[in-house]
Order: structure tokens, then C-alpha cells, then sequence
């Protein structure tokens, strides 16, 4: 008797992410998080992940524990490359209107205790780039909280956005302002940011169309934001401290439980440790090999999950890496060249086959952390960004898309641990900023003040620390307050 009612009071989270591995990677880690702290966890991915999962780490994959359980919903979607991220701007416009029907007979589900033998969800914990889950907490009287996955200065910026369209920054007038300097024009008004320009917000401004999909899905999102009872960001408060402010303004419940993958630390049940994200198979042998390589001696190169580049620019990339006669680890996902299978040259293969290694994909905090590793050239995803700063890394940046430019802004700019690259990638600039960053007088500097930030982080994450004092409020304050 006693059991059946611990099991109706437990409180219930239930979690989801976006689609794609940058957001499932931290919103997992958060609710291993919460169900450390006593939450009945049920973790919802679309049907193609799910499967995804299955694929990459076998049909155990998804088990869970019991009381931390998975499940799945169609995104509606059509058929696409089983091994590669869907197309971002359709998973933007029709997750929305595909999704909320199936989550919400999902929650109907859960709460018949009856069948599930559960207890009933008493939050949700959705990532905000699925806000089309706040219409499902209204319905069910559930206290809903949005997750956002990438950097508080993608947020500030992305918050901006209506107001570039009013003062008639963008849409821009041809595309032509792409390449004639017109990015760089000075935006001085952004709150809690300094000396911004076009350029350094989020990429879904350079279109000439009103109607774009990501412009105006992030113009609702934001706006979307204020609804929510609280927003958790995966950040630390030292790293981004004005921007933070600035949110406040028009978001003041806000709560930054971050660096996420730091805070894994405080769990010690191997068995929650042991469920996994990966949406690709992981090379365990990349660790086996940089375990022969000297300290500080490798150039890590991973431009994440979703990033594309012509064979054009991966042949700039390689031979920039060959020049440079420094260890290599190089993640090239087979899906990096749009449309087409990636190939490096032959020639760069046999030239760099002593110093070099290739392979599809990583495990890479594992990476990161190893000794060997002396610079990370990267694609300025929000978590190769942090976890690069929460190894001690300092990174060459290449961004690609989204908030990545923003990211790229304020790790080369604000925090001064690394280079941007030019986007058009040329062999020579590889090379350059290769060499000055493992060698030179000014990567001794960057190397010095990520390693400041890397204690920062790590103080932030630990016990006591304000990111665990901040998860610690927010369940009180939020998830179980009456």
C-alpha cells in the first residue's frame, strides 16, 4: 500500500528535447540531474532519434532505469538520411504542428496510473526550441519550464531580432550583403552587448526574405520565453554576467545550472552515468591513440553534428592541417559535404598518415580532457564552447550556423581564448593560426586565460557552487513549490 502511494506522490519531469545532438546532450544531463534529486524522469525523443539511438549504441540503448524511462513521438516528418540531423528549418516548422498532439496523448498516458503505473507529470522540462509544449502545460494544468541549450549571448542576440526588422536592419535588400561588408555595420543598441556587429548575430539574418522560417521561428520564440514560469540556461553566471543581466529584464526567472556535462561529476550512480546520447557510433580507439601522443600536441578538429562545407573547403582544411606538421585527431562525420559522401584527398592522407588520424565521430569530453590535445578547431557550438573551456582548450573557431557567430564573437573578443578563421578557409590562414595558437607568444596567452575560465567553470559546477546552488533553487522555488 505504502509503495503505491510513494509511487503516486514522487514528483514527475517530463523532458524533451529538440531533435537534434547538440540540445539532446544537455537537456539528458539535466534531467540525470533532477533524477538525482528524487524526480521520476520520462524522457521523450521523435521516433527517428529514438531509432538513431538504437542504431548507434544497441537496443539496451534506451532501456533506462525504472524510474527513468524513454519514449518516443512522430515528428511527421518524411523520410530522410537515417544517419544524419533532419533539415533544421522543417523540424522548425512542423515540430510545432506535428508533435503537440502526439506529447500531449503521451501525457494523457502517463497520467492514467492505472496502465502506466506511474505517477502523474507535475513539470515539464521542454527545450525552448520546442515552445510549442507550453500549450500542452496549459491544457494539463502542469507547471512548464523551457531549457535553453545554447549561450546567453545567443539568446540576447536572438532577442534582438525584432528589432533589427524594425529598424530595418534586415531583411536585407539582396544577398549581396552577404559579401559586401554590410555585416559589418556597428549594432550599438543590443543590451548587456558591446561592440557587436551584424555579423556576430545569429546567422537567420542573412536572408531577403520577411517570411524566412528561422528569422521569424526565433522572433516567437523569444517572445515565447516571457511565458514560461522559468527559463534554465546551460551556462555559469562569471562567464556571462552582463548578457544575464540583460535577459533578466524581460525574462527575470532565470536559472544558469551549467556547464551541464560538469555538473555529471556529482552523480554517482553508474548506472544513470551509463545511459547515453550519442546519435552516431563513437571511435573509442581516438583516445587509445592520442594516448601515444605528447602533451599539448594535437590539433582537435570536430565541426559537430550539423555543420556542411563543400569538398573545396574540407580540401582547405586538410592541407592547412598538413602544413602545419602538427598532430592531428580529425572528426569528419561521412555526411559533412552536403548532399555527398566526405572524402579527404588521397594525397593528404598518405602525407599526414604518422601524425594524423581520422575517424567518423567521438566521445568528445573524453577528447578534450586528454592531455594531449593543445587546440581545438571547431564549429563554436554552445557545448563544444563549453566544453572546450571546461578542458582548458583554446580553440580556432570556423562558425557555421545559428548562434555559432555569436559564440565565435565573444570566445575570440569577450573571453580571448581563440582565433576565428575566416569563413572562406584557406590553407595558409589554417596553418597560420595553427602554428601561433600551439606555438606562438599570443596562443600562450589564450591557452593562459582559458585555463582561468576552465577554474571558473569547474568552481561553478562543484558542490556548493552557484550553478548547483542555482539547480537547488530551482526545484524548490519552481518545480516543487505549492
Amino acid at each position: 500500500m505504502s509503495s503505491t502511494r510513494d509511487a503516486k506522490s514522487k514528483p514527475h519531469a517530463l523532458c524533451i528535447p529538440y531533435p537534434a545532438q547538440g540540445h539532446i546532450n544537455p537537456v539528458l544531463n539535466l534531467a540525470k540531474l533532477l533524477h538525482q534529486k528524487g524526480f521520476h524522469i520520462s524522457f521523450v525523443n521523435t521516433e527517428f532519434n529514438h531509432n538513431r539511438l538504437i542504431k548507434s549504441k544497441g537496443l539496451q540503448a534506451l532501456n533506462g532505469l525504472s524510474d527513468f524511462r524513454f519514449y518516443s513521438i512522430p515528428d511527421g516528418l518524411p523520410p530522410s538520411d537515417p544517419d544524419a540531423t533532419q533539415d533544421i528549418a522543417t523540424l522548425c516548422k512542423y515540430t510545432p504542428i506535428n508533435c503537440l498532439g502526439p506529447f500531449c496523448n503521451l501525457i494523457s498516458e502517463l497520467n492514467n496510473f492505472s496502465i502506466s503505473g506511474l505517477p502523474p507529470v507535475t513539470c515539464i522540462v521542454s527545450d525552448a526550441t520546442m515552445s510549442f509544449t507550453l500549450a500542452a502545460a496549459e491544457k494539463f494544468g502542469i507547471t512548464e519550464v523551457l531549457v535553453w541549450t545554447a549561450s546567453s549571448c545567443g539568446l540576447i542576440a536572438y532577442m534582438q531580432y525584432h528589432q533589427l526588422v524594425e529598424r530595418g536592419y534586415i531583411p536585407l535588400q539582396d544577398m549581396s550583403y552577404v559579401t559586401n561588408g554590410y555585416l559589418h555595420t556597428n549594432i550599438d543598441w543590443a543590451p548587456g552587448m558591446k561592440d557587436m556587429k551584424l555579423k556576430d548575430f545569429p546567422s537567420f539574418i542573412r536572408t531577403t526574405d520577411p517570411n524566412d522560417i528561422m528569422l521569424n521561428f526565433f522572433i516567437d520564440l523569444t517572445a515565447a520565453l516571457c511565458k514560461a514560469r522559468a527559463v534554465i540556461i546551460n551556462t555559469f553566471d562569471t562567464l556571462e554576467q552582463d548578457v544575464l543581466e540583460a535577459i533578466s529584464v524581460s525574462q527575470p526567472h532565470i536559472y544558469t545550472i551549467g556547464p551541464l556535462h560538469l555538473m555529471m561529476k556529482q552523480i554517482q550512480d553508474n548506472r544513470l552515468k551509463s545511459i547515453g546520447s550519442s546519435l552516431w557510433k563513437e571511435e573509442d580507439t581516438c583516445i587509445d591513440w592520442l594516448d601515444n601522443r605528447e602533451l599539448n600536441s594535437v590539433v582537435y578538429v570536430n565541426f559537430g553534428s550539423i555543420t556542411t562545407m563543400n569538398a573545396e573547403q574540407l580540401t582547405e582544411f586538410a592541407w592547412g592541417l598538413a602544413n602545419s606538421k602538427k598532430h592531428f585527431l580529425w572528426i569528419v562525420r561521412p555526411d559533412i559535404i552536403a548532399g555527398d559522401t566526405a572524402k579527404v584527398p588521397q594525397e593528404f592522407v598518405v602525407e599526414t598518415r604518422e601524425r594524423g588520424r581520422l575517424a567518423s565521430w567521438c566521445s568528445q569530453e573524453r577528447v578534450l580532457k586528454h592531455p594531449a590535445i593543445g587546440c581545438f578547431l571547431t564549429h563554436s557550438g554552445w557545448n563544444s564552447t563549453l566544453e572546450s573551456i571546461a578542458s582548458g582548450v583554446p580553440v580556432i573557431c570556423w562558425p557555421f550556423f545559428a548562434e555559432q557567430q555569436t559564440n565565435c564573437k565573444y570566445s575570440c573578443v569577450e573571453w580571448e581564448i581563440g582565433f576565428e578563421i575566416d569563413n572562406k578557409v584557406k590553407r595558409a590562414e589554417v596553418e597560420e593560426l595553427v602554428r601561433e595558437l600551439m606555438d606562438g607568444d599570443k596562443g600562450k596567452r589564450l591557452k593562459t586565460n582559458v585555463l582561468e575560465w576552465k577554474k571558473k567553470a569547474e568552481l561553478a559546477a562543484s558542490p556548493g557552487g552557484s550553478s548547483s546552488q542555482n539547480l537547488d533553487r530551482f526545484i524548490h522555488e519552481v518545480l516543487l513549490a505549492k
